[in-house]
């Protein structure tokens, strides 16, 4: 696996680099030697958060962990993307998917790991008017949702605005 490793508000140190190697490295068995593994190291005040994505064909498996003690959050979330790769693994299975990123090995795998089936327990339809993102803010803060979904009256395509932490928001728009 090919690592990229980067630091906000923080010296990535060698040690904080081997912990990294070590735990992540754990998750080679999942992997091709060309897949790469994006993890960025953060602090704010007393939170040390690591953050680890890995693209892959068609979809991406991200995860992030927030302690105050950045070889704890390390640790934590390594736990968490193992756990992903084996609901992942599953998915596969059922729908023949292309694994090309994992090793061979762990896709023939044959033990079957406990799944959590999602269960859709609701379905909402609704009207979806044309507006610009700003309008679509407000909407959505004035039902007080995190996200919301709306037509973009300039583009004519389905866009999300979300809230973000720090009273920020952030617009997903599909690419063409």
């Amino acid at each position: 696996m090919r690592y990229i490793i980067s630091g906000k508000n923080i010296d990535v140190t060698e040690g904080l680099k081997t912990a990294v190697y070590e735990k992540i490295g754990k998750l080679e068995r999942y992997f091709t030697p060309e897949t790469e593994i994006h993890v960025t190291l953060s602090v704010e005040k007393e939170r040390q958060k690591i953050e680890v994505t890995i693209p892959m064909k068609g979809n991406i498996v991200r995860a992030e962990q927030v302690s105050t003690d950045m070889y704890v959050s390390i640790d934590l979330v390594e736990e968490i993307i193992e756990r992903q790769l084996r609901k992942y693994k599953n998915k596969l299975i059922e729908k023949k998917q292309s694994a090309i990123n994992f090793n061979q090995a762990f896709v023939d795998d044959e033990e079957d790991y406990d799944d959590e089936e999602i269960n859709i327990i609701r379905t909402k339809r609704f009207a979806v008017k044309p507006m610009d993102a700003e309008e679509a803010c407000i909407q959505m803060e004035l039902l007080g949702h995190n996200f919301f979904v709306f037509r973009n009256a300039e583009t004519d395509e389905v866009n999300v605005v979300y809230k973000r932490k720090g009273n920020t928001f952030g617009l997903i728009e599909p690419e063409c």
